[in-house]
C-alpha cells in the first residue's frame, strides 16, 4: 500500500443514487485518506447514478452487473463470476446490498478476494412476495461473509438473527455523518426559507425515499391534522421514489397542494434542514436512519416512529411515538413542542461524542480495510428479556 497504490475496496450497492446507504458510504468515502484506501463500486444497474461523477472525481471506479430479478439467477451468477474473475484486485468486498449478498460474496471469495463483509442497513423488508423472497435470500448470509456488520442492533437481529449476535459475530457500525456539514446556521436558514417562499411559516420537514418503509401517507395525515390546528403550517418533502405520485395525488385530494413542497433529491440536503422547524419521521421500519442523525446535528426537534431503533436517540431532541395512534395525536405532540422547537443550538459535539462523526470513523475503517482485523464498531448486544 502506497500513495500510488492504495488498498482498493469494492462497495456493492443497488445504485449510486441519493439513497440512505449510498449517502452513508459516500460520507465515509470523502473522509477516508484515499492515499491509503480507495473505494470502487459495483451497482445493479447500467444507469449513471447521482454520485457517479463524484466517485470518479475522487478516484473511484463504477462497475455494473444486471439487477437480480429471481428468474435470472443463472445469468446473475454468471455475470458476477465473470466480473470477479476479471477484477480480483480488491482487498475487500463490502456488501451493503444484503438481499443478494449471500450470492455475490461467496463468488468474490472464490475468485481470491481476501475479505468479504456483509452490512445490514435495514431492519425490515417490503410487503408481500418480495419481502418473503428477500428474507429467504438473506437467511444463509451470516454463513457466507467473513464479517457481519449492521447499522443498528435491530438491523442485526433482522438480518443475522439472535444466535449469531449471541455468539459475538455481528458488529454494529454507526451511520456516521460529517457533523460540521449539518451544524445549525441561522444565515443559511434565512436564505433557504426565502428561496422557498416560506416566510415565517411553521415548517415540517422530511427527508426520505418515497417507498412503503417511509410511510409518507401517514405523514400527510399528520400534516393535515396539524393544518387544522394552525394555518401557517408547511410541509417540505425531500426525496424521490415509486410512491411519489400517489402522495402527490393524496396531497391534492386533501386540498393541501399550496402547503406542501416536493423538492426531489438534493445534494445539498444540509441546507434544507436549516429551514425546517420540526423533523417528522413516521417510518414503518428502519435500520438506523441517517436523516434522523442529520436532523439532530442540525439542532432540529424530531418526532420519530416507535418502529425506529432507539439507537437514533443521540440527543434529547428525539421523541418516539406509535404509528398505531391517530395522526391527530402526532399533530398534537408537535403543537405541544412547537415553541421550544424554534430554539435551535449547535449539536456537533453531542453527535460526535456518540461515535457518529465520520472523520473519526474513517480512521478506524482505514485500519480495518488494510489489515482485515479489528472492526471499528461494537459487538452487537443481545437484548435482555422483555426489551
Amino acid at each position: 500500500m502506497t500513495a500510488a497504490n492504495p488498498v482498493r475496496v469494492l462497495n456493492v450497492l443497488g445504485t449510486t443514487n441519493l439513497g440512505g446507504a449510498e449517502s452513508r458510504v459516500m460520507e465515509l468515502y470523502r473522509a477516508l485518506d484515499r492515499d491509503k484506501v480507495q473505494f470502487d463500486f459495483l451497482v445493479h444497474t447500467d444507469r449513471e447514478g447521482q454520485y457517479s461523477e463524484e466517485i470518479r472525481s475522487l478516484g473511484g471506479r463504477v462497475y455494473n452487473v444486471p439487477r437480480f430479478r429471481g428468474y435470472n439467477m443463472l445469468s446473475y451468477k454468471k455475470a458476477l463470476k465473470s466480473f470477479f474473475q476479471e477484477h480480483n484486485e480488491f482487498a475487500a468486498v463490502h456488501g451493503h446490498m444484503t438481499s443478494t449478498a449471500a450470492i455475490y460474496l461467496p463468488i468474490a471469495k472464490r475468485a481470491g478476494i481476501p475479505l468479504t463483509i456483509a452490512h445490514a442497513r435495514s431492519a425490515g423488508v417490503d410487503r408481500g412476495v418480495r419481502g418473503l423472497v428477500t428474507k429467504a435470500l438473506r437467511y444463509p448470509l451470516k454463513y457466507r461473509a467473513d464479517y457481519c456488520f449492521a447499522c443498528s442492533a435491530e438491523a442485526a437481529w433482522a438480518v443475522y438473527g439472535r444466535r449469531w449476535i449471541a455468539a459475538g459475530k455481528v458488529w454494529t457500525i454507526p451511520n456516521a455523518i460529517d457533523t460540521r456539514r449539518f451544524a445549525y446556521d441561522p444565515a443559511v436558514r434565512r436564505q433557504v426559507r426565502e428561496e422557498l417562499g416560506l416566510g415565517a411559516r411553521f415548517v415540517i420537514g422530511h427527508v426520505g425515499r418515497f417507498g412503503f418503509m417511509k410511510n409518507h401517507s401517514y405523514l400527510v395525515d399528520i400534516f393535515a391534522e396539524l393544518c387544522r390546528m394552525r394555518d401557517d403550517a408547511a410541509l417540505v418533502l425531500i426525496g424521490k421514489g415509486e410512491l411519489e405520485e400517489d402522495i402527490r395525488a393524496k396531497v391534492e385530494r386533501l386540498g393541501l397542494a399550496d402547503k406542501v413542497l416536493f423538492l426531489g433529491n438534493r445534494f445539498d440536503v444540509e441546507r434544507y434542514y436549516q429551514a425546517f422547524d420540526y423533523f417528522v419521521f413516521p417510518s414503518t421500519f428502519e435500520g438506523l436512519p441517517g436523516s434522523v442523525v442529520e436532523a439532530q446535528a442540525s439542532g432540529l426537534s424530531c418526532l420519530v416512529s416507535d418502529q425506529v431503533t432507539r439507537e437514533t436517540e443521540l440527543t434529547e431532541l428525539v421523541t418516539y411515538k406509535s404509528i398505531g395512534e391517530p395522526a391527530a395525536n402526532w399533530a398534537a405532540e408537535i403543537m405541544r413542542n412547537a415553541k421550544a422547537a424554534l430554539q435551535r443550538s449547535d449539536m456537533q459535539a453531542a453527535i460526535a461524542g456518540r461515535d457518529f462523526d465520520v472523520r473519526e470513523q474513517a480512521v478506524k475503517m482505514e485500519a480495518f480495510y488494510v489489515t482485515g482485523k479489528n472492526p471499528p464498531g461494537a459487538v452487537t448486544r443481545v437484548p435482555d428479556k422483555g426489551e
